[in-house]
């Protein structure tokens, strides 16, 4: 028998990294994912028989699995490395099946991370294939097929051909109707605020807090005018002045749900993008000098624990790298939310002596971007907190109170290295801290009434809806990318400035669900069924008993929907545009990259128009105006509307506004916490201009 070893992992560039750790005795090929599935063109799961699943091999995939097969024949010993999750050990499964290897022998090898010490101790303690993993697997699978393979032709019928319904994507779109439905029924109710200046021994701003020691809310105009008036003459005392501290303390190292989070907000990387470019910086980068290196560690976890080795290694950066005082004296412990799988580590760099500049010109320029955010991340974790002095006064006169708040930093600890983004526009830059006394006299100077009016919840952006999905328990952290993928390829969502926001389509679907399937769309089920299939997988439950449980009531569902359910049409929006070719209204219409027009008489008429929307800057280059086009991965860009003949294109919007100092082109900017500022497109100036309004993307 061969002394050679098969090592069989699911990617070419896993491969590639892992072939070079373990050397010639070993080869290692890859699966290219599962090598079989569930049947495309049946339900492949038989009802009758204990929801047993029907797998086939996946179409396409014979000449790997020839490939396979071969080097599984010529090897003495075969080693399953596939990822350390549900999804993985399923693929190992299916491959032991394949090779006819019994899952009690110990063929299956996982790590962490792919780095040379992590592979060859992995190789040195196989284990048997875990079932229970692979039932959990299954039961999702089978869920999912019954979901969807059932009433997805019912949509066909009922709503529009081409439709599908799934058992999370489903409850996204819910959720972004929901939340939809919520801002268009919110109420905005109007209340005032009055900023006032004063001066004593320092200049400094308040804001009207109360009466008579009481916080009091001013709901009109009247309200706020009748405090001016009352303060015209008074002379202020400051009847409380606080002095003291506030500690900031560091985020915890990334899951994937808070690398997604994170990398849209200040990459402005969507979900999917994220996960793409992590899984490369997982698999393996060939870094010159080093050679190739699984750069991050396991990129699907819902755990911010990690290894003592991990730690030390932090801790011993910090300590050669900064000052004394930026290394806390133990190191900080992180809990991981409940109801999160701990199987795997938080996601860190494997090499701390690889810094993002090291490994700078081996990298793509997206790959370096969230490299150096993980990288980050990690460290400023070990590090300790920031601190800000801070002061509280409070300034009375006939019992009208106004209170001043201000901070400091007075140490950046850990925010010397990294600071978390924000979803909303509060702005945490410091601020002077004014000399005030307490019973000092302090002279008002001015006060600005302004009307404001309560707010509605703000729509999603991806990675306030994948924080969402996980803080109601729906899905895992494999399943937020593909979810938010899927609604949006759909046409259920659309997304627009970042913020998700549901199409027609989505509405009537959502509606449709809620009528006839309300447990598929309903939070709590979903987040109940993904705690059973957790059980599954800690053996405390029979995946066949779970989906039993879940098909009997779901089938009664089906049989009344199918019954009761009108036919529901969709309208299509109606342009004042007719149709060059027939003369008929052309009718407004939703793809892959957003709306166009398209004739209402298709396909006896296949006309169709792509709908410009013209931006107020003129082109820099030729003075032509200028068109807000989508490409094909979904982004905005601005482009010249004589092109060919003029090639001006630019990701960021030009404005009206020249450069007050060299009178060059600006475009729109958005900086840290939501400012917006006007930046001059001249590289030898690129002057900044504070621009007015706000964010409305960060809410």
């Amino acid at each position: 028998m061969s002394s050679n070893t098969l090592v069989i992992v699911e990617s070419p560039a896993k491969a590639h990294t892992i072939g070079k750790y373990l050397g010639s005795r070993y080869t290692v090929i890859a699966s290219q994912g599962h090598v079989r599935d569930l049947p495309k063109s049946q339900l492949g799961v038989d009802t009758d028989k204990d929801f047993e699943p029907k797998y086939i091999t996946i179409r396409g995939r014979g000449d790997i699995i020839s490939a396979i097969r071969k080097d599984a024949k010529a090897a003495g010993r075969i080693l399953l490395a596939t990822d350390p999750d549900r999804e993985g050990e399923a693929i190992s499964w299916h491959l032991a099946e394949m090779l006819g290897i019994d899952p009690a022998e110990k063929c299956r090898i996982e790590f962490n991370e792919i780095t040379k010490g992590a592979v060859k101790a992995a190789v040195k303690a196989p284990r048997e294939i875990n079932l229970r993993l692979v039932d959990a697997q299954q039961a999702r699978r089978v869920l999912d097929r019954l979901v969807g393979y059932k009433i997805s032709p019912l949509l066909w019928i009922k709503v529009r051909k081409g439709l599908s319904a799934g058992r999370v994507q489903s409850v996204a779109t819910a959720m972004v109707c929901e939340r939809e439905q919520e801002i268009n029924e919110f109420t905005p109710e109007e209340y005032w605020l009055i900023d006032a200046s004063f001066k004593g021994k320092s200049s400094f701003h308040a804001r009207f807090y109360g009466l008579n020691g009481e916080k009091t809310e001013l709901k009109s105009e009247a309200d706020a005018r009748g405090i001016t008036d009352r303060c015209k003459g008074l002379s202020f005392t400051a009847v409380s002045v606080t002095r003291g501290e506030r500690k900031k303390y560091p985020a915890a190292p990334f899951t994937t749900s808070s690398l997604q989070q994170e990398a849209s907000r200040k990459l402005n990387f969507t979900a999917s993008k994220t996960m793409q470019i992590a899984q490369q910086l997982y698999e393996g980068v060939d870094v010159q000098g080093v050679g190739a290196i699984g750069l991050i560690s396991y990129i699907r976890t819902d755990s911010v624990r990690i290894s003592d080795e991990a730690l030390s290694a932090a801790r011993t950066l910090i300590a050669e790298k900064y000052a004394p005082e930026y290394l806390p004296e133990s190191p900080n412990v992180y809990r991981t939310r409940s109801g999160a799988q701990d199987a795997h580590e938080a996601i860190r760099p494997t090499d701390m002596t690889l810094t993002p500049d090291a490994v700078k010109s081996s990298l793509t320029n997206d790959q370096f971007k969230l490299y150096k955010l993980i990288y980050a991340r990690f460290i400023a974790s070990q590090m300790t907190p920031q601190v800000f002095d801070t002061l509280q006064a409070d300034l009375e006169a006939d019992g009208i109170r106004f209170r001043h708040t201000s901070q400091k930093q007075r140490f950046a600890g850990f925010a010397a290295v990294y600071e978390e983004g924000r979803d909303d526009s509060e702005d945490e830059a410091d601020s002077s801290i004014p000399k005030i006394t307490e019973g000092e006299q302090i002279k008002l100077t001015e006060m600005t009434p302004s009307q404001r009016f309560t707010q509605p919840p703000a729509r999603y952006t991806e990675a306030s809806l994948v924080r969402a999905l996980e803080e109601n328990g729906i899905g895992r952290p494999s399943t937020y990318a593909p979810t938010i993928s899927t609604i949006l390829q759909r046409g259920y969502v659309a997304r627009e400035n970042k913020r998700l926001y549901p199409t027609e389509l989505g509405s009537v679907v959502t509606d449709v669900m809620t009528r006839s399937f309300p447990d598929i769309v309903d939070k709590q089920f979903t987040a109940d069924m993904e705690t059973r299939l957790d059980d599954i997988e800690a053996g405390k439950l029979d995946w066949h008993g779970v989906i039993k449980e879940f098909y009997g009531p779901f089938e009664k569902e089906l049989e009344a929907a199918e019954a009761t359910l009108e036919k529901v049409k969709i309208e299509d929006e109606v342009s004042d545009v007719p149709c060059p070719n027939c003369g008929s209204m052309l009718v407004y219409k939703r793809g892959r990259y957003g709306r166009f027009l398209a004739c209402p008489r298709f396909p006896e008429c296949r006309y169709t128009q792509a709908l410009l929307t013209y931006i107020e800057a003129p082109c820099p280059k030729c003075g032509a105006r200028l068109i807000e086009r989508i490409n094909k991965k979904g982004r905005k860009f601005y482009g010249c509307e004589k092109y060919p003949e003029c090639d001006f294109v630019s990701w960021d919007m030009p404005v009206t506004d020249k450069c007050p100092v060299c009178g060059g082109s600006m475009v729109l900017k958005f900086g840290k916490n939501g400012i917006r500022f006007h930046q001059c497109t001249n590289d030898a100036c690129r002057t900044r201009v504070e621009a007015g309004g706000g964010d409305e993307d960060n809410g």
